[in-house]
């Protein structure tokens, strides 16, 4: 067995020598107790072949600070790969706090969601009203960011008492953190200071202001848009997407949380505290009412204008398309128009016939898994009038079945199809446009941790998609966190790029979802076994759900459209 030795910058006396398994190099590493995980991936360079910014510790994310005292699985990881882009973003997000605390320290930030290829922001002035983010601000908050880049300055760890890190939150004016930290029962709570100033980020940061040399921040909308490296091309920022249509669903939903006054995780916990979630719950399924019965509206009118025959819902996996198909379908017939509905997914060609993917399984997000032709021959005819046999599609046997589904549309019916690739023109390119009305349908989420903090999209789609295929499908946790990576990519090529073609935007979000979510979605997580990569985001997840306080899933409504994923739905599936 062939052993590196790691010197150590510091070392007690009574240091003790121990064996860590690095991943990257296929060996083990002798090593002292203490010394950092810096010290290490110091020790195998120019041998590691890149420079770390983050590091997995028996399949934890942990900082180059992180010091090993006993035996351990080590892994380095650069920026290039998705957890270190996490750390990146992360450590690029203090280093814009800290810019601005430099440049103007009246003014306040709030990290509100992902968008366009970026973080969108928005500061205040002591009043907590917006400030437009002018060509000059933004020019001065980027000189201070490069100025910071350029200092290498360390990003430093701590961990005290909770008591102490709320009260230093508090003398910073940081009240949302406040918030959240009173409602989360930790003993010590850990933070990190950069060049004088002191924040929280929920997840590790790089070891140094240097880490972080590509980004770029421009004037978005009414603030700023906080860009990191293209995944593409890494050495250049990523481009600002337009993004109208998601930026207004975005909006609406924060102006509704600031209306109910729960826009961050903290304010959520004290609703909690206060049992006042059975009303917090029915508001915000009221809003979703409110939002489907606006979209039934618009193609009410489509449909006066000779039009809307046909209305197509897509989105990413565990947007909740289903039961939006189900709610609007509702919606329609209060309008008096009578729903019928079918699923694109019985158009999936036989299984020898899918297309396969850059690993060769078989590719099911591909638009091409379908059958373009009978698709666009079925409508055809349904809009002539005809009658046509729904294909069935059987998941079991891999191919289509035949058997009689007979289907016609009157003239007050209204066919609603569901399935990720409504909004790609290809799908629909031999219909008449006109009879077309494409609905997008996304959990947007709006809650913050807190202002510096926020919730992933795709994260929250993931923990449902973990409840309801364990509950449904018998699927494991960690086999759904193993093709998750595939569906994104998936839906980075097949969904994400036809989002503006949307007619309209839905955002399935709910304010309270994931503490209701929780004591489902964190036994399941629990269970996850430590020794596989899956491990990663589990407890990443766990970590995440630690700041909500649950709510009881009783005051969820039977007609929620979290019920496609937790049970006890009134709708059938």
């Amino acid at each position: 067995m062939q052993l590196l030795h790691v010197p150590s910058r510091s070392r007690k006396e009574m240091s003790k020598t121990i064996q860590i398994y690095c991943r990257n190099i296929g060996r083990y590493i002798d090593t002292e107790g203490g010394d950092t995980l810096a010290d290490i991936a110091a020790a195998l360079s120019p041998g590691l072949g890149f420079s770390p910014i983050c590091a997995l510790v028996n399949n934890k994310t942990e900082h180059l600070g992180f010091q090993v005292f006993a035996p351990k699985e080590v892994e380095f990881l650069d920026a290039r790969l998705p957890v270190g882009r996490e750390v990146y973003v992360r450590s690029l997000c203090m280093i814009l706090c800290r810019a601005l605390r430099h440049t103007d320290a009246s003014l306040t930030i709030r990290i509100e969601h992902s968008i366009a290829r970026g973080l969108f922001c928005r500061l205040f002035d002591p009043q907590e009203r917006r400030v437009t983010v002018t060509d000059d601000l933004a020019d001065s908050l980027l000189a201070e960011m490069r100025r910071l880049v350029k200092a290498d300055i360390p990003f430093t760890r701590h961990e005290r008492l909770t008591a102490d890190v709320t009260a230093m939150f508090r003398s910073q004016g940081l009240s949302d953190k406040v918030r959240l930290l009173e409602t989360v029962p930790e003993i010590y709570t850990s933070y990190y200071e950069l060049d004088g100033y002191a924040d929280s980020f929920y997840g590790p940061l790089a070891p140094s202001t240097g880490s972080i040399g590509v980004f770029d921040i421009v004037p978005w909308q009414d603030g700023l848009l906080l860009l990191g490296p293209d995944t593409k091309n890494p050495d250049m920022p990523a481009a600002p997407l337009t993004q109208e249509k998601m930026f207004a669903a975005f909006t609406e939903h924060l102006r509704f949380n600031r209306v109910i006054r729960v826009s961050s995780v903290g304010e959520l916990n004290r609703a909690v505290e206060r049992r006042e979630t059975s009303d917090l719950i029915n508001v915000a399924e009221a809003m979703h009412d409110k939002l489907i019965g606006r979209i039934s509206d618009e193609i009410l009118s489509r449909r006066k204008q000779g039009g809307a025959s046909v209305v197509l819902i897509a989105g990413p996996s565990s947007s909740g398309k289903t039961t939006t198909s189900k709610r609007l379908a509702i919606q329609l017939m209060t309008n008096l128009m009578r729903p019928k509905l079918i699923s694109l997914d019985d158009y999936f060609v036989n299984r020898e016939d899918t297309p396969l993917d850059a690993g060769g399984d078989y590719d099911y997000e591909s638009l091409y898994a379908l059958d373009l032709a009978r698709f666009n021959a079925d409508i055809r005819a349904l809009l002539r009038g005809e009658e046509i046999n729904l294909p069935t599609y059987s998941f079991e046997l891999g191919r289509r079945v035949d058997r009689p589904r007979p289907l016609s549309l009157a003239p007050d019916e209204v066919l609603i199809v569901e399935g990720i690739h409504g909004l790609n023109p290809e799908l629909t390119a031999e219909i008449p446009q006109q009879q077309i009305f494409k609905m997008y349908v996304s959990a947007l989420t709006t809650l913050r941790i807190d202002d510096h903090n926020w919730i992933s999209t795709s994260d929250t789609r993931l923990l449902r998609r973990i409840v309801r295929d364990n509950k449904y499908r018998h699927t494991s946790p960690e086999d759904t966190i193993r093709r998750w990576p595939s569906v994104r990519r998936g839906e980075e090529k097949w969904i994400f790029p036809f989002q503006e073609n949307a007619d309209a935007t839905f955002n399935s979000s709910l304010l309270f979802e994931i503490g209701v979510m929780k004591p489902y979605a964190a036994p399941l997580l629990e269970a996850v076994p430590h020794n596989v990569p899956e491990y990663t985001t589990a407890y990443r997840l766990l970590r995440f759900l630690r700041y909500f306080r649950p709510i009881p899933e009783t005051q969820v409504p039977s007609t929620s459209l979290l019920r496609e994923f937790l049970g006890g739905s009134s709708f059938h599936y």
